[in-house]
């Protein structure tokens, strides 16, 4: 019994042992593995650039009646705007129609025809042109004393309110009058010197000859066509006249040689604008043609743009008048300008 009670405790114990070896501690778990670096999403991608829009391109028309100091310097006044405003955007079309009003008419319609983006008639005919040809395309014009007169407009506001707009050289003609009076206060007969053929200049001497005759001259109107004939209605009024008036007039700036030619140190002979002065005249009142014709291109650059409404522009006029003398033309006559006035520059 003895025997077996051992035998017992020792099965128990070897038993209790092998329980103690199955608890033993469990083998570490292994670390997880190292994650790797997740992916970098992409860099979303700057949008590109977009290419700077191609610059839109205008193709102009510019038609003058004739060649003179006035009118050209205008049309160099018109394109240095356009140039400076618009760099490298506008094409020009330059016509000189040689004084031929019916030459102005051609030059309109290749202009409709070729579908430029605007016209500029720089003197009377061409704008009378120019709106005949079209009343699609912007007109502007330069040059030009009085568009109602030009265009046919009764009780004209300053807006002719269509397709055409523009800038005046119209100086004041009561001021003209009275430099005169100015210059000549004793003088009794005023011979009037203009082309039929524009109708500013018509304008222009009624005008002037209703201030002259309230200031007590008698005043006579001498017409002549063209310059075919400039020489001899030039002679006849010289005659009649102790002193002559040559409005703002095309044909008589590009033919002032042959007034000087029969004035010159007999009759003094005033002028509506500084370059008939500077080939005859004794004296005027002066207005910067090139300064006018920049003011054009500043309304071009506005209507091809889109920045202005033609048909709501009004006309714009020049904003300074100058008082200015032939020199070499008064020293032949003997006389002395009046105080305030400057010499008029002749090369």
């Amino acid at each position: 019994m003895k025997k077996l009670i051992a035998l017992i405790c020792a099965l128990t114990m070897v038993l209790a042992l092998a329980a103690c070896g199955g608890n033993a501690a469990p083998a570490a778990t292994e670390a997880p593995a190292a994650e790797e670096p997740a992916a970098e999403a992409p860099a979303e991608e700057a949008p590109a650039e977009e290419a700077p829009a191609e610059a839109v391109t205008y193709k102009v028309g510019i038609s003058q009646l004739v060649t003179h100091e006035a009118l050209d310097l205008a049309t160099q006044g018109f394109e240095d705007a356009l140039n400076e405003l618009l760099p490298g955007q506008v094409e020009f079309d330059y016509q000189n129609a040689a004084n031929d009003p019916a030459t102005c008419s051609t030059i309109a319609t290749a202009f409709v025809s070729d579908k430029v983006d605007l016209i500029m008639a720089n003197a009377t005919p061409a704008l009378q042109a120019a709106a005949a040809a079209t009343a699609d395309i912007p007109i502007l014009g330069t040059s030009v004393t009085e568009y109602g007169v030009a265009l046919g407009i009764e009780n004209f506001s300053g807006t002719v309110g269509n397709n055409v707009s523009g800038t005046s050289d119209l100086a004041p003609l009561d001021q003209q009058a009275a430099m005169i009076k100015e210059w000549y206060p004793d003088a009794k007969t005023v011979g009037l010197l203009y082309c039929s053929n524009e109708a500013n200049s018509q304008y222009q001497v009624d005008t002037v000859q209703g201030y002259l005759q309230d200031m007590g001259y008698t005043c006579t109107q001498y017409p002549f066509s063209d310059s075919n004939d400039i020489a001899a209605v030039c002679q006849t009024a010289a005659d009649a006249s102790d002193v002559l008036y040559v409005p703002t007039d095309n044909t008589a700036a590009s033919n002032t040689g042959i007034i000087d030619n029969i004035c010159h140190g007999k009759i003094p002979v005033f002028a509506g604008e500084e370059s008939i002065c500077k080939g005859c005249g004794v004296a005027t009142l002066s207005i910067s043609y090139y300064d006018l014709g920049y003011a054009t291109g500043e309304m071009a650059a506005k209507i091809l743009t889109g920045e202005a409404d033609i048909s709501t522009t009004p006309i714009g006029y020049a904003a300074n008048f100058t008082p200015k003398y032939n020199e070499a033309i008064c020293a032949d006559l003997g006389i002395t300008p009046p105080e305030g006035y400057e010499a008029v520059t002749v090369e």
